[in-house]
């Protein structure tokens, strides 16, 4: 009977409590043995226990929610400041020099959002999912501090090449001579008696 009231209640048997005649009965009973005939009242009732495993799935989904859209939000924002890193790097290859307080300020803004993540309890796939933004916005500031370095040494002129050159001195002996070594004789013998063992 529970199988069947599990179909048309989506309570699994197990959340089930039926009574008969104000008498709750047990699994293992069988109803027609304790008087149950056609147009017969059987009470079914939710088990306690798992009103309370539900509400506890509930509590649990509703913090896996927030994790999601706390982490949602904060992708949306660094997406938009991603758009800025890119046009600052387009700015810096077109050969214009950018002004380091912008670059600070970013960096800024990343690790505000960064602050907001670390702050974020999550477990299982929420928890991957932060950590995907996590390394995004590292990647993000490894660029940046990149750019800033480009910034600061632009080459915008290649017939300014700067070319080096180095000239080589040769020693005649001791440390960092160039020409081969003598080998040294050796005192060993190699010989191919061998000796058996039993």
């Amino acid at each position: 009977m529970k199988g069947v009231l599990a179909q048309e209640t989506d309570l699994e048997p197990k959340e089930q409590k039926i009574s008969f005649r104000r008498q709750e009965k047990d699994n293992e009973e069988r109803l027609d043995m304790v008087g149950l005939q056609d147009n017969s009242t059987v009470t079914l009732s939710e088990n306690p226990a798992s009103k309370e495993r539900k509400l506890d799935e509930m509590q649990s989904n509703k913090s896996v929610l927030k994790v999601y859209d706390a982490v949602s939000d904060v992708r949306t924002e660094v997406d938009k400041l991603y758009e800025k890193v890119v046009a600052m790097e387009k700015t810096i290859c077109n050969g214009t020099k950018v002004a380091d307080q912008e670059f600070v300020i970013l960096t800024e803004l990343l690790m505000v959002q960064l602050l907001k993540l670390d702050s974020t309890e999550a477990e299982g796939e929420a928890k991957a999912q932060r950590r995907i933004e996590v390394c995004r916005i590292q990647s993000y500031v490894d660029t940046l501090d990149s750019l800033r370095a480009r910034n600061s040494n632009p080459v915008s002129n290649v017939s300014k090449t700067v070319s080096v050159t180095t000239k080589w001195e040769t020693l005649e002996s001791g440390n960092g001579s160039l020409k081969a070594l003598t080998p040294i004789q050796s005192s060993t013998v190699i010989t191919q008696d061998w000796e058996l063992f039993d």
